[in-house]
């Protein structure tokens, strides 16, 4: 079986590469071609292709990891025109539920099945091919690609019918913003409190108060880089998702809105490029207090 893989940025390259890692024949294309310059040079199981129709035409399954529903919606178009009837389409971007669903039955119409795969961890756990894969669709397409899931993350769940990834992807989403605002004021709490910022992130990690958020991304604002290669403009796609739940399945949402509102206010500062670490900033300007601390990576390896 041939893979093809669309969208080699941040996520999606790590995700390609550990396919090709675990033997699989896998076609590459991003609108970037230098991005595919790793896979090829990984060997003959990848090959480079020069579009998405290009791509489609000689692949049993394609996987798509993208920016944005819009940008999914145009390459699934792309892709249709040569896409062979009884190829899957696994989609690992961040969509809403309504947009899978939709965007399904427009593949269904050529005869391509869907499932979405999308993941959760940070791109420093797909690097090592440790990511967690949340897995929505019918259970024989789940059983048909579980080893390429395999291949790419180290914690796989099947959450159901298509659509069901969707929504507890946000919910993943959802939790790390808000953890990455509280763990900013609880680390501005520590540094005004006359405190050593290394001992309290140790001591906060060894805590009930502790989070995946603190014990990762906090290194990167003790740091001061800030590099978590997710910025802004994601982040508020994601929380705008969660509040769109919210409303469908009538749950008042008043830490994830009191969080978008202030990711609004990180974009309106920084940028929407600007990496979502970057909201805890916000404070350290405010406050003309930085949160600096010596021995952190400047990057999550």
């Amino acid at each position: 079986m041939r893979y093809g893989f669309i969208g080699l940025g941040n996520l999606g390259g790590h995700l390609a590469a550990n396919l090709l890692k675990h033997g699989f024949e896998v076609s590459v294309t991003d609108i970037d071609p230098a991005l595919g310059k790793r896979h090829l040079d990984m060997g003959k199981g990848c090959v480079w292709a020069e579009n998405p129709a290009e791509l489609a035409r000689d692949c049993d399954a394609i996987i798509t990891c993208l920016p944005s529903p819009a940008v999914s919606e145009k390459v699934l178009t792309e892709m249709l025109t040569t896409a062979k009837p009884g190829t899957t389409w696994i989609e690992m971007s961040t969509l809403g539920r309504d947009d899978i669903l939709r965007l399904a039955t427009v593949a269904s119409a050529k005869g391509v099945e869907t499932m979405e795969a999308p993941v959760t961890g940070g791109v420093h756990l797909a690097a090592q091919g440790k990511i967690t894969v949340l897995a929505g669709g019918e259970a024989h397409l789940f059983d048909r690609h579980r080893k390429a899931f395999e291949a790419m993350g180290d914690k796989i769940f099947h959450m159901g019918p298509l659509g069901s990834a969707s929504i507890i992807k946000v919910i993943t989403n959802m939790l790390a913003f808000i953890h990455l605002v509280a763990d900013g004021e609880a680390l501005m709490l520590a540094k005004r409190g006359g405190l050593d910022l290394k001992t309290a992130r140790e001591a906060i990690a060894a805590s009930s108060g502790s989070s995946f958020v603190h014990e990762t991304e906090g290194q990167l604002i003790l740091n001061g880089s800030y590099d978590v290669a997710f910025n802004m403009d994601l982040a508020l796609k994601d929380l705008g998702f969660a509040m769109n739940f919210g409303r469908e399945f009538g749950v008042p949402m008043d830490l994830a809105g009191l969080t978008a509102q202030t990711f609004v206010r990180g974009k309106a500062a920084y940028g929407g490029e600007a990496q979502s670490t970057q909201i805890v900033k916000l404070l350290e300007d405010a406050l003309g207090t930085d949160l600096r601390a010596p021995g952190f990576p400047s990057r999550l390896e």
